[in-house]
């Protein structure tokens, strides 16, 4: 028998956590971080949480390392005051593109973080679109990954798709475009991107599977974080004979001037969600819908004990 539902916050982004409860009807647990003069962390944990069922809502945003021991250490204070359960929710996991060993000598991050959120007590994660699908596996307790997908398509839907094109920025990409193709009954086109010398950070858009002449070209991506590569790929297309470029992401980054590079594009509209906080001054042509709804029924089904998978049906 689940205890009490009491969902808390961390500081990278507490707007998010807010909505998270107003959709449940509930308020947010206290708690305060304290930066101490020594720069280390204090979690106190404000109100009785023995034998409770307890989220901590945490996502990637900056100061990310301040973020992310916060986290450790609000979940080893929720342990150690006896909560029931401790669920990790993190609609942005942490390192997460660090998923594999692709250069001599280095640490698969996403794994790193995902045995630190385990030895810090965490029962169960709960998040959002992962950059690849082996990042779940790494977690050694039961994981629900949620899907933006369908909050994404219910927006496009209401656009005109009648000349859209679904755009796979690269052939990795091919598979997971997939379930938007499907559900808004769009054809797929898929950039050919090579990287063109050994070492090369910055791969070059070469060829194009399908025909974007004269078509709204829709860009699928899991991610957007310098930008670089969807005005890449976005110059690409309008040479092709795009006639209009938009771009669709779960997870807006923005990392370095990817907001400058943005705005200063060709790219018509940016689509994300709120799983990470925007920061700096947005431009016009982003757009920004909430997944606070989605995370608010998932915590819901799971202090229930029920099926989250029937989230993405």
């Amino acid at each position: 028998m689940a205890g009490e539902l009491k969902i808390f916050t961390g500081r990278s982004h507490p707007e998010l956590s807010r909505l998270i409860t107003q959709s449940l009807g509930m308020e947010l647990g206290r708690s305060v971080t304290t930066d101490l003069p020594n720069e280390t962390l204090e979690v106190q944990i404000l109100e009785n949480v023995r034998e409770c069922d307890v989220f901590y809502v945490q996502t990637a945003s900056a100061p990310l390392h301040t973020h992310v021991f916060e986290t450790f250490l609000a979940i080893d204070a929720l342990k150690s005051a006896s909560a029931r359960r401790v669920t990790a929710v993190l609609p942005y996991v942490p390192y997460v593109r660090s998923d594999k060993k692709d250069k001599p000598r280095i640490s698969i991050a996403a794994r790193l973080m995902a045995d630190l959120l385990l030895a810090s007590g965490a029962d169960r994660v709960l998040t959002m679109d992962l950059h690849a699908p082996q990042v779940q596996g790494f977690f050694r307790v039961p994981t629900d990954q949620l899907q933006a997908a369908n909050i994404l398509c219910d927006y496009l839907e209401r656009q005109d798709l009648s000349n859209a094109v679904i755009i796979a920025a690269d052939a990795g990409e091919a598979k997971d475009v997939g379930r938007y193709a499907n559900k808004l009954n769009l054809p797929i086109a898929i950039i050919d991107k090579r990287r063109l010398r050994d070492g090369d950070d910055s791969p070059a858009s070469v060829d194009l599977i399908g025909d974007v002449r004269g078509k709204l070209a829709l860009i699928i991506d899991d991610e957007i974080a310098s930008a670089k590569t969807l005005v890449e790929a976005t110059d690409f297309l309008l040479q092709r004979g795009a006639a209009e470029v938009k771009a669709v992401a779960s997870h807006g980054v923005f990392s370095g001037k990817a907001l400058e590079l943005i705005a200063q594009s060709p790219v018509t509209e940016v689509i994300v969600t709120d799983t990470i906080p925007l920061i700096g001054q947005k431009p016009d042509k982003i757009k920004v819908l909430s997944v606070a709804g989605l995370f608010a029924r998932a915590i819901q089904r799971i202090h229930d004990g029920n099926s989250v998978s029937a989230l993405f049906r």
